[in-house]
């Protein structure tokens, strides 16, 4: 399976690293502050739609939400999004069979 991520998706894995442990709301604003609050969050939803982000509620609609959210990568995400970060070129498998 190939993940593609926009600029945004990424800085927010990069931001909640690929470990699987916890970071609220208030620490992911931090962390990526380049990202505009309503971006950050239309980001985060579309993340949590496609199941590579989880988070300990079901909604937050404003940046006080937000704050109190806890989120995490999906644990059974993480090998495809490490791989979706650091794209490195297949390696084309040999074809030679040893025989004999």
């Amino acid at each position: 399976m190939d993940i593609n991520l926009d600029g945004g998706e990424i800085s927010i894995i990069k931001a909640l690293g690929l470990s699987g442990s916890g970071m609220n709301g208030e620490q992911l604003l931090e962390k990526v502050g380049d990202l505009e609050e309503a971006e950050l969050m239309d980001t985060l939803k579309g993340l949590i739609v496609m199941g590579y982000v989880d988070s300990d509620r079901n909604s937050f609609h404003t940046v006080e939400d937000l704050k109190r959210v806890e989120f995490r990568v999906n644990s059974g995400y993480s090998k495809e999004l490490k791989e979706a970060l650091d794209p490195q070129p297949q390696q084309k498998k040999s074809r030679r069979v040893r025989r004999e």
